[in-house]
């Protein structure tokens, strides 16, 4: 069984937040992270880095191609279901059917096809999921 966690994930998504805001005023990134643990009470810089990296895309390369892929270092959880929404929807939804082929003849692999289905069913469930509004109805 998963150890509970010692931060809400409210605190964790305002950090996360914070080290996008403040880096530009930061010489390295690690120096934003160190800022704002320090700023917000968290026991250490390496507790925000990894919130940090478990939001972020990874740039790498292959040699032939530099691309970006999501960091699987998150939610695993919430990568299965992801998977699971983009590979239903390739056996049942003709809009994604026809996608997965135009992309196939521009030239994309399945791997790339299937990362690019899986961050626009991110951005939908994510836009489900979210609150409508950040100001208090009166």
């Amino acid at each position: 069984m998963a150890r509970p966690s010692l931060y809400p994930p409210e605190l964790r998504e305002r950090a996360v937040r914070m080290v996008a805001e403040i880096r530009p005023d930061c010489p390295t990134e690690w120096a934003a992270m160190k800022a704002v643990a320090a700023k917000l009470g968290i026991g250490s810089a390496e507790t925000v880095r990894t919130w940090v990296r478990r939001t972020s895309p990874i740039e790498y390369s292959s040699g032939r191609r530099s691309t970006r892929r999501l960091n699987h270092g998150g939610d695993r959880q919430a990568n299965a279901a992801l998977h699971r929404i983009v590979f239903t929807r390739l056996r049942h939804d003709p809009r994604t059917k026809k996608y997965y082929e135009r992309r196939t003849q521009e030239g994309k692999t399945r791997r790339e096809i299937i990362r690019r289905l899986e961050r626009y069913a991110a951005r939908e469930v994510f836009n489900l999921v979210r609150p409508a509004s950040r100001t208090p109805a009166f």
